[in-house]
């Protein structure tokens, strides 16, 4: 028989909300409390946020989570609480405190500051010695935090010390391959130490980092006893039998669609939502082109905010073709989006007139080309800064890889939501789309037409992509063993692919870091994001 409830908070804790951070632990407590729970577990620097990056550096927001813990202690009267926080005791340190009685009875640091990807933990903390251990209702458990899990060591110390449950808090972010990892490793600390996990996740978008939840119940024996549903914010309530030490979960939402596109889809639009949400941002504003970037996007957007809050702009020039602008009217009806055409004909003339007499005994170039994409930037701040909606850029990783985009043209913008989308995979979710909106009576989310068509700049007569780039197949083959793996050219070549495209793929991605600096962020799913992950330097001798 079950002998310990707990409940788990897989929710959004924002950063820098201290505040509304412990209000919102504190109406969790009392929800767990009613409904007989033992123990409430809460993610990672629940009362911070996570990460609070510099914000730790700046006493008064410690003192804040500080004061914020000493209220909700005060608050555990028939339930115990497991909360994470910044703890300063002359160093700071990443903590998990266990509340109950009114007080704080004990506080877990992390031991293990991850410092790698986008963790800069070291920057801020310092390590803890040792693991902690507490008794809840006649079951000794282990409280560690996130990282502490990902080596044996913390978990072996917590079973020496006659854990038979551990309790690990994390804010864990999502990639593509995450999920699988979390459960090799979960598997390997319950068949190492004899104990059982209960792996709690944040959920939630913070600036490029999307946390997915996806909480995990493993038994003693290594097997895995539940999976909660990714993006999804939801009260979890778990039973565990000490004699067997195992878990089960007590009727969790589950998942419609756990593949892989579904998933990934789901981090766009959360990631998206929260950008703007969490910066107070009525709606957005996109540039809709007829292809399949903008169409993605716009898909994206309107599930993540609702149509009522997105606006899309077409601006034709004497490139632009029949189909995109069919295209783009056929999306943006469908979906009832506010929409407009604008042409920037007349304004492009206006600037190469001008400019004629500078460009004396030049002939066109690409300079005209982007000159096209340029006005369109400077149409679409203009109307972000009028009607207060925030701009999203539509590029994809392939292009901003290569650095096939813009600067101050297509790349304006203050969100990119397929910043980390390989070209290839931007066609997979639109065809997933399509499809989950036929299997839930939708209308179509994409005008097939769009997705079918050859991509294209439209910057000059007859333009394809794959005039200035290798087909996209191709491209992103070289670009995940060169970004994600770290290979280098001649262990590429050995795979099957032309020297002279690989050496021409790898110049354009190392001499166009400087576009890529200046790029609009964007949430992170894969395992090597441009941004705070991937750091090469702008200026240097290697190639």
């Amino acid at each position: 028989m079950t002998r310990l409830r707990l409940a788990l908070a897989q929710f959004d804790f924002p950063v820098g909300a201290v505040a509304a951070n412990a209000a919102r632990a504190a109406d969790l407590i009392a929800r767990a409390r009613s409904g007989g729970a033992a123990l409430v577990m809460f993610p990672e620097l629940t009362l911070s946020g996570y990460p609070p990056e510099d914000l730790l550096l700046r006493p008064s927001f410690l003192a804040a989570c500080s004061s914020e813990l000493g209220a909700l202690a005060a608050a555990t009267h028939g339930i115990a609480a497991l909360v994470g926080h910044p703890h300063s005791a002359g160093e700071v340190f990443n903590a998990a405190s266990l509340l109950r009685d009114g007080r704080v009875e004990c506080t877990a640091h992390k031991q293990e500051l991850p410092n790698y990807g986008v963790f800069d933990d070291k920057r801020y903390f310092r390590a803890g010695h040792g693991s902690v251990t507490a008794v809840i209702e006649g079951v000794t458990v282990g409280l560690l935090i996130c990282e502490d899990v990902w080596v044996p060591e913390p978990a072996a110390r917590a079973a020496a010390a006659g854990a038979e449950l551990l309790l690990v808090i994390n804010a864990s972010p999502w990639d593509d391959a995450k999920q699988a990892e979390r459960e090799a490793v979960l598997v390997a600390r319950a068949r190492e130490t004899g104990c059982a996990i209960i792996y709690l996740n944040m959920v939630g978008g913070q600036d490029e980092v999307v946390y997915d939840g996806a909480t995990l119940l493993v038994n003693g024996d290594g097997s895995i006893a539940a999976r909660a549903p990714a993006f999804v914010d939801a009260l979890l309530w778990a039973g565990f039998d000490p004699a067997m030490r195992t878990l089960h979960a007590e009727e969790w939402p589950v998942a419609a669609d756990t593949s892989l596109e579904a998933t990934l889809y789901a981090a766009l639009v959360r990631g998206t939502r929260d950008y703007i949400d969490k910066n107070g941002f009525d709606g957005v504003l996109l540039g809709l082109s007829g292809g399949i970037d903008s169409a993605l996007t716009l898909a994206l957007a309107v599930d993540a905010l609702g149509a009522e809050r997105v606006t899309a702009v077409m601006m034709p020039t004497r490139y632009t073709s029949q189909l995109s602008l069919d295209g783009a009217r056929a999306q943006a009806e469908q979906l009832g989006v506010d929409y407009h055409v604008i042409s920037i004909e007349a304004t492009c003339g206006a600037f190469i007139e001008a400019l004629t007499p500078a460009f004396a005994g030049k002939g066109a170039d690409t300079t005209e080309e982007n000159l096209q994409s340029r006005t369109r930037g400077v149409m679409l701040m203009a109307l972000s800064n009028k009607h207060g909606r925030l701009l999203l850029a539509t590029g994809n990783k392939s292009e901003m890889a290569v650095g096939y985009a813009t600067l101050y043209g297509d790349m304006c913008g203050a969100y990119a939501p397929l910043k980390d989308v390989y070209k290839t995979v931007v066609y997979r979710l639109s065809r997933w789309r399509n499809a989950y909106a036929a299997q839930v009576g939708e209308v179509e989310r994409i005008p097939a037409a769009v997705i079918e068509r050859p991509p294209s700049a439209e910057l000059r007569e007859n333009q394809t992509d794959q005039d200035s780039l290798p087909p996209y197949d191709e491209l992103d083959a070289i670009l995940g063993r060169f970004i994600e793996a770290e290979q280098s050219q001649a262990e590429i070549v050995a795979q099957g692919f032309s020297a002279d495209t690989v050496r021409r793929v790898v110049r354009l991605v190392l001499q166009n870091e400087f576009k890529r600096r200046q790029s609009a962020p964007g949430p992170r799913v894969t395992t090597r994001a441009f941004g705070r992950e991937r750091r090469y330097p702008i200026t240097s001798g290697w190639h």
